[in-house]
């Protein structure tokens, strides 16, 4: 069997899994369960104008249940009684898929919320909201989108997720880091917690680092109030990992990673589609994750890849830990027009997304470039440069930059994370000439919980050399809150009192505003 084969062969079986349809009478074969098989909560993510994903994983404490396939039955609802069902199946929880469940839903009515539920035996899950996309060709009123990344469990309390569900947003873009591969470390000092497991390589290390994660009730909170739309970025598997290389690499890398996506695959709300995509070999070798919402005429979202497809960081080691920074007179590489952060395919799939989204009868009225790190650049005033970032990727940068101002969408905003603090930039056409035209806003939000690593008066330094960069903070851990209409885009930056308190209160940092049709975000 060819990879392609292979592929379409594992999507088919999961697509069946999810539609496997038992008599009545199979239900009381259902077995005996000593613990909560919903421990790990549910969720829904990618939604369309006629359906949305539903996901569960079974937390199986019995070595035989452990073993087995179960199936799973599922009901969505108008009421959160579930007086009014509209759709219910059953779906079958597989072993080799560490028992998580994708029912891909079909036929609800565009613009509507839901109620869903799963039931395995006698067990019933907790009750997840999830809501459909409006249908393509409307304009509607408003659309509240939350985005946020990066959540190291020791570094602080999700009490971010918790402010979040409060403010009801509609969809919730995660833009990478939802684990973190490491070991606790040794020194605890100003930990808001620890944990047991050991630096995540296997498949099982991997599955137990989400189930960890998933255990938090305020994350589970978030992703039962509304859909979410995931990507990824470098700690679902090897922190400034590139494409098919990692740290020191001994021919083991790509095994790692496969076991990696594949637990990625299993934990996260995604389409069976994200199976396709380039493939070699016969491990998990390519999830293709960058995908394109739509909601409605208001806003179409292009959600990015930086990771799968990226070219090595420019002058670094096989055996560096970290991508670290270089200086572009000792680094020849840096400027390197071959050098890519997204890929040539993906590449050429935003160009032509731009280009609809600027000149098709549907085209967007905000078109959201969401992606993982910091867009814009930061000139250090060592003169150095961060070669992880876009900042490591300048002509890639430069030509995504030509593709905004060819197609010119009549408004882009770029959203990011993985920085662990708050940025808010114009994004000029040459980026290193500050007089050239604005073309688009940026947006690039702090941790739920992650440290910085970095101080203030460092990032004031780093704001006063970068005219562009007209908000910059860190060590501050929160989330972004959108709200979108069809004529003005206001970003709330959110942020933490005390991450180390599991009840922390949370404040506003500051709100921008972009008016459509005028680049350039402008304080609240």
């Amino acid at each position: 069997m060819n990879p392609e084969q292979r592929r379409a062969f594992l999507r088919k079986a999961i697509l069946a899994a999810a539609a496997t349809q038992l008599p009545r009478w199979a239900w009381s074969n259902a077995p005996a369960l000593q613990s909560n098989p919903f421990a790990l909560g549910v969720a829904s993510g990618d939604p369309a104008p006629d359906g949305v994903v539903l996901w569960t994983r079974l937390a199986l404490a019995d070595s035989a249940l452990m073993q087995a396939a179960h199936t799973v039955r599922w009901e969505v609802a108008h009421d959160v009684r579930f007086a009014q069902i509209v759709q219910k199946g059953e779906a079958t929880a597989l072993p080799a898929l560490g028992h998580s469940v994708h029912v891909e839903l079909q036929g609800l009515a565009p613009s509507r919320w839901y109620h869903y539920r799963y039931m395995l035996g006698d067990a019933i899950s907790a009750t997840g909201r999830t809501r459909t996309a409006p249908a393509p060709g409307d304009l509607p009123d408003a659309l509240r989108l939350a985005f946020a990344s990066c959540q190291r469990w020791e570094h602080g309390h999700y009490a971010a997720w918790h402010h979040l569900v409060a403010d009801q947003p509609d969809l919730v873009l995660f833009l990478g880091d939802y684990i973190y591969e490491y070991a606790s470390p040794k020194t605890t000092t100003d930990l808001a917690r620890t944990h047991n497991l050991r630096h995540a390589t296997t498949l099982a290390d991997f599955r137990d680092r989400y189930a960890l994660h998933k255990s938090d009730p305020a994350l589970q909170a978030a992703h039962a109030a509304c859909p979410w739309a995931v990507t990824w970025d470098d700690h679902e598997v090897q922190n400034d990992y590139a494409s098919g290389t990692g740290k020191g690499d001994d021919g083991s890398f790509l095994t790692l990673r496969g076991a990696a996506w594949q637990a990625f695959y299993e934990n996260m709300p995604l389409r069976a589609a994200s199976l396709y995509g380039p493939a070699s070999g016969t491990r998990w070798d390519a999830l293709q994750v960058y995908r394109r919402l739509r909601w409605g005429r208001l806003a179409h979202i292009h959600l990015l890849d930086s990771r799968q497809y990226r070219t090595w960081q420019a002058c670094r080691t096989p055996q560096s830990a970290s991508a670290g920074a270089v200086r572009a007179a000792d680094c020849a590489d840096l400027a390197s027009t071959a050098r890519t952060l997204l890929g040539a395919a993906q590449e050429q799939w935003l160009d032509t997304g731009l280009a609809a989204d600027a000149h098709t009868k549907d085209a967007a009225r905000w078109s959201v470039l969401a992606q993982q790190t910091l867009f814009s650049p930061r000139h250090y005033p060592s003169g150095v440069t961060s070669a992880d970032s876009w900042d490591g990727y300048p002509a890639a940068r430069a030509r995504l930059l030509q593709a905004v101002a060819q197609h010119a969408p009549r408004n882009t905003v770029l959203l990011g994370g993985d920085i662990h603090q708050n940025y808010v930039c114009r994004v000029h056409a040459n980026p290193d000439r500050p007089e050239s035209p604005v073309v688009a806003s940026e947006f690039c939000g702090t941790s739920i919980s992650s440290r910085s690593g970095t101080t203030q008066d460092k990032v004031d330094a780093i704001a006063r050399h970068n005219p562009h960069v007209l908000l910059a903070r860190c060590d501050q851990r929160g989330y972004g809150l959108a709200d979108i209409t069809p004529t003005r885009w206001t970003t709330t930056l959110r942020v933490l009192d005390d991450p180390l308190r599991a009840d922390s209160a949370a404040t506003t940092l500051a709100r921008f505003v972009v008016e459509d049709g005028r680049p350039g975000p402008k304080p609240a």
